[in-house]
């Protein structure tokens, strides 16, 4: 029998899929409509921030990454969290190869959260995304019009 002890230093290291991530921070720009000082968009885009964003006004609130460059998306994670009221959440991920051209949509999603039992959504879409130069996420954080405020606690593209 093989047999081979793991390094200590070896056992902290993220599943190579956390490793594979794009750097937002140098290939793109992001666009957003409102941010609360507490809770920047670097905390959701950039890894290792554990606060997330979250929107300063309650209501629909757009985050939108243009790129320096065209990119081939395969891989995207979306994380959104809520931990004091109960609702259902809607949002909408578009893409777009290039300014003034209409954004095309990926994925429309609602669901529920609950403080008791559901208060973690993770979305991972494998997509085939060639060229891309915008991507763009509009939240709805209470389709039934209560005053919540739109958050995302994480947001990964591969």
């Amino acid at each position: 029998m093989r047999k081979r002890i793991i390094p200590q230093g070896l056992l902290a290291a993220p599943p190579a899929e956390e490793r594979n991530w794009l750097d937002l921070e140098q290939l793109a720009e992001v666009e957003f409509t409102s941010e609360d000082a507490a809770h920047p968009i670097e905390s959701a885009l950039l890894p290792g921030k554990r606060t997330g964003w979250r929107a300063q006004q309650p209501g629909k609130q757009i985050i939108r990454l243009l790129f320096h460059q065209p990119q081939k998306i395969t891989h995207i994670r979306l994380m959104f969290q809520e931990h004091d009221r109960a609702r259902t959440q809607e949002f909408v991920l578009s893409w777009s190869t290039g300014p003034g051209l209409a954004a095309r949509p990926i994925v429309r999603q609602q669901y529920n959260f609950s403080p008791s039992s559901a208060e973690v959504e993770t979305e991972d879409y494998r997509v085939d995304l060639d060229g891309l130069t915008m991507l763009e996420l509009a939240i709805t954080p209470d389709i039934g019009g209560g005053n919540a405020r739109a958050s995302l606690a994480q947001l990964r593209l591969a």
